[in-house]
């Protein structure tokens, strides 16, 4: 009689990562640990396997990057290259990565035949945000992230509404990986921030001081009136809160393949 019984080798987990349970009992386990005892204990045991930062080396990003640095300094840190980003933005990542001594910066690009194929003029961006998102920071960070079973990233609750109440362990549900993750600033305040800034002598990013608090690609980043929401710089005059690597992701918004859309002058 033939043997049915898989031998435990033989499987192969085609499952997630990590499923909603998995992220509850970690916030609960850490509920009430300060950021720093929690990032030791969830990077110097591997209690999310495999892990990588998501840096912008935005005007918040030295506070994340210090504290990883206080722990490990050759955590891999992702950089999405949009080849859209401030001059200030590259020295300053650069400066800051020299400072806290950083020894693994992976510095990922988006698909530049893609590229050249979606966004022949560079202009994308001025019509279509969303796509321009899409093809160079969307899709290859997923593809930087296969390596990993998660992701660190700086978000914080009181940024913007939508990321109010964000918990510090997640689900990450722009791909159907179950990759985890993790957000250790997540109750963190903008005093909170300032404060350890202060402490630490972190040097600040350039731009920040010339009404920029949230930083990214330079066509899509405008200044910020006081009292406004910080991210309120952000794509200004369009409907778009997030740039796709932090929410639900979208078909490709590339049904002109490239093309401008009829009428359209990229410089009115």
């Amino acid at each position: 009689m033939a043997d049915n019984t898989t031998r435990t080798a033989d499987r192969i987990d085609t499952g997630p990562r990590f499923t909603e349970s998995d992220a509850i009992r970690l916030n609960n386990l850490f509920r009430g640990t300060d950021t720093p005892e929690m990032l030791r204990s969830v990077l110097k045991d591997k209690l999310i396997g495999e892990v990588a930062v998501v840096s912008s080396f935005g005007a918040e990003s030295a506070v994340l990057l210090h504290l990883i640095a206080e722990v490990d300094k050759t955590i891999p840190v992702i950089f999405l290259e949009t080849h859209k980003h401030f001059p200030e933005t590259i020295a300053y990542r650069d400066q800051l990565v020299a400072h806290l001594g950083l020894t693994n910066r992976l510095i990922v690009e988006p698909d530049m035949e893609l590229v050249a194929k979606k966004d022949e003029n560079g202009l994308r961006w001025s019509w279509d945000p969303d796509g321009c998102c899409e093809i160079r920071k969307v899709q290859p960070l997923a593809r930087a992230l296969l390596a990993f079973d998660a992701s660190i990233s700086g978000r914080k609750g009181f940024q913007s509404a939508t990321r109010s109440g964000l918990p510090r362990f997640e689900i990450d549900r722009t791909d159907a990986e179950g990759r985890l993750k993790f957000n250790p600033l997540a109750s963190w305040s903008s005093e909170d921030l300032e404060a350890y800034m202060v402490r630490h002598d972190l040097p600040r990013h350039p731009l920040v001081a010339q009404g920029y608090p949230s930083i990214g690609c330079a066509p899509c980043t405008s200044k910020v009136a006081p009292g406004e929401d910080p991210r309120s710089g952000r794509w200004k005059g369009w409907d778009k809160v997030e740039c796709g690597i932090h929410v639900p992701g979208s078909p490709d918004s590339s049904a002109t393949d490239g093309e401008l859309p009829p009428g359209y002058d990229p410089a009115f």
